[in-house]
């Protein structure tokens, strides 16, 4: 495997318009590309299959030229490569850090790759390449951390964004669609000079600065905060910049909770990824609420939970070691014996939503996001955050009986039922949203003639009262069993305001 982590990319204004002008024409967009590869070797392409790709691009022209170059590691001829990159020449291109002489041809130093979010602009990530085994400061591109978080990020207009710890500049390029000024932080030289060829190459104005967490805006206050810290817990030292935050274990993680809210506006919210330990003994969502400071709203989803062995095998496999190795089996060694010592079980990791209300005090959810999740998550963020504030000014349950709900469209009730000698018996019955989380919630008889009657038509209470009658229950004794369903149920988007 040929080294190149080393490359710092440097794009004149001048040379990243003449490459962004190339790759239009060319069509090297992820469009494009799809469109050349088919749907088959694209996919086999994101398995880290590259021969479909091969053959796909084998009548694509220069478009073909530039994906076998930069996106399958291939060498390409001089003659091509020219006419591919035109008007930008393969000599400034290299000059830039983006190509390289081999032999009597050209390839790829950095990956530089087309990205977008849906019915937007065009976006080129620079990135070190995909190499077996990561240097200290390798800089990663578009992986599934980056995309998890993109896709669980509130999108709604914005004044400021922060990407603490931008990396190759992902979160930022997605900040910069819904936020009018956007800034990015790293502490890594290295990861700050593939950002701004991130941006260059996109024609995106990010400001960037360079320092550890949240000391280069220190004092500076944003509308929007996103992050991909650091979050491997693991002994304290850092083997790779991206992944390491040097702290032992969590505290890193607990360190930045406690310190985001402060850089937010009234209002403003922070979204980032997180890894915590699951200590032998300890409650694990006490343990990760412990670290927020006091009034602010939180949602913490935890998403994976992996036990001790499997996290160290992800993370050494993700840096490209090899697991029979000598070297990698006395790091797994090292890990295993600090994770022992710490008394861990497992490690969970997930995505973390904050915010500072501007009325009113704070509200923090710990829950497990089960199941895979095939709607974006950023539209349930939202949701979920507006539904807070609307039972954040519905605080007593006078409030609540005096308001109209319906159920939520997509919602459907599951009924369980078992095989007995005279049939089917039923057992169970649950709500499920159909979209989104697909949140599921079991209920009763009582419980599902309540949501039936939730049309929006009457006050709550109205509905509480004639249930209470219909079943021949004291009204007090059903507000008292109903009412905290209703706040989760409306929490989880089954029932909305009406």
């Amino acid at each position: 495997m040929r080294k190149t982590a080393h490359v710092v990319p440097d794009l004149s204004p001048a040379v990243a318009d003449a490459l962004r002008t190339g790759f239009l024409r060319c069509g090297y967009t992820t469009d494009g590309v799809r469109r050349l590869l088919g749907e088959t070797a694209h996919a086999a392409l994101g398995r880290g299959e590259p021969e479909p790709a091969h053959r796909a691009t084998a009548d694509g022209g220069e478009l073909g030229v530039l994906v076998r170059m930069l996106l399958l590691g291939g060498t390409e001829p001089d003659a091509a490569v020219t006419a591919a990159l035109a008007p930008c020449s393969p000599a400034d291109a290299a000059a830039a850090g983006l190509i390289t002489r081999d032999g009597d041809g050209w390839r790829a130093a950095l990956d530089v790759r087309p990205y977008a979010e849906q019915d937007g602009p065009p976006w080129w990530v620079v990135s070190d390449l995909d190499l077996r085994r990561q240097d200290r400061d390798h800089v990663t591109g578009v992986g599934a951390a980056s995309i998890t978080l993109a896709a669980a990020t509130v999108r709604t207009p914005a004044e400021t964004a922060l990407d603490l710890g931008t990396g190759c500049g992902v979160q930022a390029l997605h900040a910069s669609a819904h936020a009018r000024r956007v800034t990015g932080t790293d502490v890594a030289p290295r990861a700050l000079a593939a950002a701004r060829a991130t941006f260059a190459l996109s024609g995106v104005d990010v400001e960037l600065l360079e320092g550890p967490w949240l000391a280069p805006v220190a004092g500076r206050r944003f509308d929007r905060i996103v992050s991909n810290p650091p979050f491997v817990p693991g002994p304290p030292r850092i083997d790779l910049v991206y992944r390491d935050s040097g702290a032992a274990g969590d505290d890193a993680l607990a360190a930045l909770l406690g310190d985001l809210p402060r850089h937010l506006t009234p209002g403003g919210v922070a979204q980032l990824l997180g890894s915590w330990l699951h200590v032998r003994g300890q409650d694990w969502p006490e343990r990760v609420t412990s670290w927020l400071p006091d009034g602010v709203d939180a949602w913490i989803l935890q998403r994976e939970v992996a036990d001790p062995a499997m996290h160290v095998g992800i993370w050494q496999r993700d840096a490209g070691l090899d697991p029979a190795a000598p070297a990698t089996r006395a790091q797994a060694g090292e890990w295993l014996d600090w994770l022992e010592s710490a008394d861990v079980e497992a490690v969970g990791f997930g995505v973390i939503t904050l915010r500072v209300p501007e009325h009113g005090p704070g509200t923090v959810v710990v829950e497990d996001l089960q199941g895979a999740v095939d709607d974006p998550l950023g539209p349930e963020v939202e949701g979920w955050l507006d539904r807070v504030d609307w039972l954040r000014a519905h605080p007593t349950d006078a409030d609540l009986l005096g308001a109209r709900v319906t159920i939520a469209p997509g919602v459907v009730l599951e009924r369980c039922a078992e095989p007995g000698e005279e049939g089917w018996t039923q057992t169970g019955a649950a709500v499920v949203r159909t979209d989104g989380p697909r949140w599921r919630h079991e209920v009763d008889e009582l419980g599902a003639a309540l949501l039936a009657g939730c049309r929006g038509q009457m006050p709550l209470g109205d509905v509480v009262g004639l249930l209470a009658f219909a079943h021949d229950r004291p009204t007090d004794a059903v507000v008292a069993e109903a009412l905290p369903a209703v706040r989760e149920l409306v929490r989880h988007g089954v029932l909305v305001p009406a």
